[in-house]
């Protein structure tokens, strides 16, 4: 099953919305670049990279929401994988990064102008299953570029750095 990185997203002064770059280095603890001002909510090791799935951002969209591409504070943006693909647990290939979802990234209310009369709570899993972002840890690093591969990794499938 294959996806592509389609958006990559940093804020150096914490907060969203995050800003596209053309590169994003993924490191154990987060992603160079991009402050937490949170810090007990965000980042660290199990919450070192926020993804969503433009199917998700499409949806949101289509129902009339302004979100954009790290208006949510996501650092990866991703097309193409099968809905309901990711979940904790799931291993992924991103160009030469590996991440695990570690848990979904319940909304909250900094993400609010990213929604009709600011109802943040349309990109909540708790609401429907599958409607979030994900955080990641990372099991490999590396350096994120727009167009790199997303692969699902099965589950007994080695994983070591290039």
């Amino acid at each position: 099953m294959l996806g592509t990185v389609i958006g990559l997203h940093a804020n150096p002064n914490g907060g969203v919305p995050k800003h596209p770059v053309p590169v994003l280095e993924i490191k154990s603890i987060g992603c160079v670049g991009d402050k937490q001002n949170d810090k007990k909510h965000h980042g660290g090791v199990n919450k070192a990279v926020c993804l969503m799935e433009e199917s998700i951002l499409q949806r949101l969209q289509e129902a009339g929401h302004p979100i954009f591409p790290g208006s949510t504070g996501e650092n990866v943006l991703i097309q193409g994988l099968p809905t309901g693909a990711l979940r904790v647990g799931t291993r992924l290939s991103l160009g030469d990064v590996v991440l695990e979802i570690t848990g979904d990234a319940p909304p909250c209310k900094t993400i609010r102008e990213s929604f009709q009369d600011g109802s943040f709570m349309h990109l909540s899993n708790k609401r429907e299953f599958g409607t979030t972002r994900w955080y990641a840890r990372v099991l490999v690093e590396g350096a994120l570029s727009l167009n790199d591969q997303v692969r699902l990794l099965s589950g007994d499938e080695p994983v070591e750095s290039p």
